[in-house]
């Protein structure tokens, strides 16, 4: 046996033992209190057949939806058109999407960087912090003040082998700052564990980013007396958090990736797809709504939770659509 199968062998095993770890160390649903209730069966599929694998998406002040595909496509939606093909950008790593201050979109391409898109073209904003290249942004935010968070999910793996960063457990994530005014980015926040969704609160005195493989969100003030200090808003949360949105009365929808499923390596590649599942989380970290699919028989892998209008947009990984709910009608 050579010793490149050898240690193929050996990962293997590690990951087994790893993802079993998680297992053990990770509640259930069930055991946290939570019930199953299968209110995203109840969802109208958005766009259906036309988004591939739409990974997030965001509305703008005139009701103009964006989402980005894993087919390299940026895809928009004016408030009574049809679903378009807007920007090509290439590639198969467009993950978070948000509003510009100036009515721009914001991407992050897990290989590129951070991007600007406009209806004039794109332009990549950031691909390097000190002097090194970001290798997972994630998602991004901007701040009314003018900064642009985004989150760099790890600084050793990229979009391509990110379940070794899963093996490893160790905090390769940052979260980073780009100053708009001077093209200059920053790390803000460093030895996080593969942070994924950031998000402002409706104050914008802090902002929540989520540790996917810890199960929970940091809160970390950006003003006032605490400016600067960081703590765990949310923990021990039913499923690993991915992308977090504001919702309009102040509180938190976050998508959670189905990782606390019996098995091995399909724990993170096929666990994650049987099932979807969000939580409304309040300013002070309760959980004060749970929405879920408890089978996957409609939604799976959702990864992003967007309020808008009494509707519930879900962005996923495991279909050609926008799961949309009626929040008032259907749960």
């Amino acid at each position: 046996m050579s010793a490149k199968v050898c240690l193929l062998a050996f990962k293997a095993v590690c990951l087994r033992a790893l993802l079993f770890q998680i297992i053990f160390i990770s509640t259930s649903p069930t055991a946290l209190g939570f019930r199953w209730n299968d209110d995203l069966q109840k969802v109208v599929k958005f766009g259906d057949g036309f988004l591939e694998k739409p990974e997030d998406v965001c509305v703008d002040k005139k009701g103009t939806f964006y989402t980005v595909t894993r087919d390299g496509w940026v895809k928009r939606k004016h408030r009574h058109g049809p679903w378009e093909n807007w920007k090509k950008l290439g590639g198969n790593s467009l993950l978070g999407v948000a509003m510009s201050n100036d009515g721009h979109l914001l991407i992050c391409d897990a290989n590129q960087g951070l991007i600007k898109v406009s209806e004039k073209g794109w332009k990549l904003l950031s691909s390097k912090v000190n002097g090194k290249k970001i290798r997972f942004a994630d998602d991004v935010i901007q701040a009314s003040d003018g900064p642009i968070y985004f989150s760099d999910a790890s600084t050793k793996y990229g979009l391509s082998d990110w379940t070794y960063d899963v093996l490893e457990g160790k905090p390769h994530g940052r979260l980073l700052k780009y100053n708009p005014y001077t093209g200059h980015t920053s790390i803000h926040l460093n030895h996080l564990s593969f942070p994924n969704g950031v998000a402002l609160s409706r104050k914008q005195d802090f902002l929540v980013v989520c540790e996917t493989w810890k199960f929970r969100c940091l809160k970390h003030w950006l003003k006032g007396k605490l400016k600067g200090n960081t703590s765990i808003f949310v923990d021990n949360l039913p499923g690993g958090p991915d992308n977090i949105n504001l919702a309009p009365d102040g509180s938190f929808w976050i998508a959670l990736l189905n990782l606390r499923t019996s098995g091995t390596k399909e724990l993170v590649l096929e666990g994650v797809e049987g099932k979807a599942m969000v939580v409304k989380v309040n300013e002070d970290g309760k959980i004060i709504r749970k929405l879920d699919d408890s089978r996957g028989k409609v939604m799976a892998f959702v990864t992003s939770a967007l309020e808008f209008e009494e509707h519930l947009y879900l962005g996923n990984l495991n279909s050609t659509f926008i799961g949309r709910l009626n929040l008032n009608k259907n749960t």
